[in-house]
């Protein structure tokens, strides 16, 4: 903003002397030279300065040598406007490229408003307030309701639901109790949580969240890579080409006058500098992952924009990619007594929980509690709860919990998903299914892949057939493998990678740490939200943070759109740089059409570049 800011005083006091230079008629050469002298020192003044660094340091041709040669060499012409307003509409340019650069900075700036201001650190008895990076490992913070979680950590004591919106958009909240880690940037809902810190803040997920964003345009694409390769080659070529038309046509041609071909040959070198190309592409690609970051779509790089262009499968994984973790009763089945019964007992035993699970029973029973039947209730963190109901001991929990309190038991071997257990004075009295939803906007995601051009829709899950293949058959998937392993996973992305055409690409969307492997493995890994798996979003290409599949869609069309505006300032660039060149060399072009020409294209191609920071539904 500061470089913005001195940018934009030096455009308007250049001006102004501009202008009066301009304005100002006399006969007195030298206080005319002295007016422009003056707006080419504060307008380009710092254009010379890096131009004479750079051939100090042996890197010539760049576009501030061919300016300031150029522009020098119309004041040595006595061409002095011309020198003067080619730096200036080239700084006017500049600044055009910076409020470009700006309004995509400022829209991931505004996604992501999760890094946490202060931490409570536990020293002793006394509770310091001090910033995140002066914690360290091992320290000891505490979390007070309503408070961004500062560090990663392992929770002590405590339990607390927190909101994980702020990484992942996914609005239920997520239960911790001790044992449990805690990711930075989720904010503590109700509880107060004492926290062992096991990142420094340099580590934590909140700091490498921002970083991803922040480096994202460091990984370039092939299309930006070819124009920093050309950009190379086409400059010194030009110069070579400007130096010739200068110095051969006075030798060969008769009558031929050096200060017109010298001129010729400025002129060449102001529309030679290949600014729109060098300024707009990048943007282009910087653009396009600003405009996706607005939708809570984080590309790490331009390469991996690009590839999300050329996709022709998206491979899902199941369970919290295309299922949201939201439980519902899927199936009762009572050891000992009647199903509504076992369902009844579960809900009072489950009353006081707040737990997502107790939700779904609640919402399961369908009757409200008389609190005067429950006289004790226990909540076992970890494990499940306890309540006496009626005068029974129920226990409602995992496994574990009937393994603690020493009750044998037995289950379906088929049974998938989350299976509560519930025991009664002492004794195993059922099991009670518990699925996941599927997203709400899980099918209208894949038939947007169609729409988007994406031609196989696959689906690798650990889960059994009929389940799996159920939830295929609900989306309209294209095919559905089930009951993989990891590896087996990895197996089969590898035999469809094998499948794809010489153009094409294949993503793997999933949200685990067991879907790390594959992620990496994949042309571009999608993580969906990756809450409590750093390994996803570290192997991870692309981070849905709002959980959506539907947004794979959304970063299909944007990048699609991102390279179309690549290719249109690619040609319409040269198309225009060349024609002028040609024009220039035959003596038609002036310089002031040089301008034209190179800055009149630049801030035409940025302008079109910034069209990528606007991103469209549908």
């Amino acid at each position: 903003m500061q470089r913005t800011k001195k940018q934009l005083i030096q455009v308007f006091a250049g001006g102004v002397l501009f202008s009066a230079g301009l304005l100002v008629k006399t006969d007195i050469r030298w206080f005319s030279l002295g007016m422009f002298l003056a707006a080419y020192f504060v307008v380009g003044g710092d254009i010379t300065v890096k131009a004479l660094r750079t051939v100090w340091s042996g890197q010539v041709f760049d576009e501030n040598f061919l300016m300031s040669v150029a522009t020098i060499g119309a004041f040595a012409l006595g061409e002095y406007p011309e020198g003067v307003g080619v730096m200036l509409f080239y700084r006017i340019g500049e600044l055009f490229q910076g409020y470009a650069v700006n309004r995509s900075r400022a829209s991931i700036a505004d996604l992501m408003d999760i890094r946490p201001d202060s931490a409570n650190l536990k020293r002793g008895e006394e509770i310091l307030t001090v910033a995140p990076g002066e914690v360290r490992v091992g320290d000891v913070i505490l979390i007070k309701a309503g408070e961004k979680v500062p560090l990663d950590g392992v929770v002590r004591n405590g339990t607390s639901l927190l909101d994980t919106s702020a990484l992942t958009g996914e609005s239920i909240p997520r239960e911790v109790f001790p044992g449990q880690e805690v990711l930075s940037g989720c904010i503590n809902l109700n509880g107060l949580l004492e926290v062992s810190v096991t990142r420094e803040y340099g580590e934590s997920t909140v700091s490498k969240v921002l970083e991803l964003v922040e480096n994202a345009t460091e990984k370039k694409a092939k299309t930006e890579q070819f124009i920093t390769r050309f950009a190379r080659l086409y400059t010194p070529f030009v110069v070579a080409l400007a130096a010739l038309l200068s110095v051969l046509p006075p030798l060969c041609i008769p009558g031929a006058v050096f200060s017109d071909w010298l001129h010729r040959g400025l002129t060449f070198l102001v529309i030679s500098c290949p600014c729109a190309l060098v300024v707009s592409i990048p943007l282009s690609f910087f653009g396009g992952i600003g405009g996706a970051s607005r939708k809570g779509i984080l590309i790490k790089g331009g390469n991996f924009l690009e590839t999300l262009s050329r996709l022709e499968t998206v491979v899902f994984d199941k369970t919290g990619t295309l299922t949201k973790g939201e439980f519902n009763v899927q199936a009762i089945r009572a050891a000992v007594m009647e199903e509504d019964e076992l369902l009844e007992l579960a809900a009072y035993a489950e009353h006081h929980s707040n737990h997502p699970i107790s939700a779904s029973i609640q919402k399961a029973y369908g009757k409200s509690i008389d609190s005067t039947r429950i006289s004790d209730a226990e909540d076992m963190a970890g494990f499940g709860v306890r309540a006496v109901v009626d005068g029974k001991t129920v226990y409602a929990g995992n496994q574990k919990l009937l393994q603690k309190i020493g009750v044998r038991h037995h289950s379906d071997e088929h049974t998938t998903g989350t299976v509560l257990f519930i025991a009664v004075d002492g004794s195993f009295a059922g099991t009670i299914q518990i699925a996941d939803h599927i997203k709400e906007d899980a099918k209208e995601a894949i038939k947007a892949l169609r729409r988007a051009g994406v031609q196989k829709t696959v689906m690798l899950t650990g889960d059994a057939k009929y389940i799996g293949e159920n939830v295929a058959n609900i989306l309209g998937l294209s095919m559905a493998f089930t009951e993989l392993l990891p590896e087996g996973k990895v197996n089969k992305l590898e035999e469809l990678l094998a499948q794809q055409s010489a153009g094409g690409a294949l993503a793997f969307v999933g949200d685990g740490i067991n879907d790390a492997p594959v992620l990496a493995r994949a042309d571009v890994g999608i993580a969906m939200g990756g809450l409590g798996s750093d390994a996803a979003i570290e192997a991870a290409d692309v981070v849905i943070m709002t959980d959506e599949p539907s947004k794979i869609a959304t970063g299909i069309r944007l990048a699609r759109r991102t390279i179309g505006i690549v290719k249109q300032n690619i040609v319409f660039s040269l198309a225009v740089k060349f024609s002028v060149l040609a024009l220039a060399a035959m003596g038609v072009a002036s310089m002031w059409v040089g301008v034209a020409a190179d800055v009149g294209v630049t801030v035409l191609a940025i302008f079109n570049a910034t069209r990528a920071l606007t991103v469209r539904e549908g």
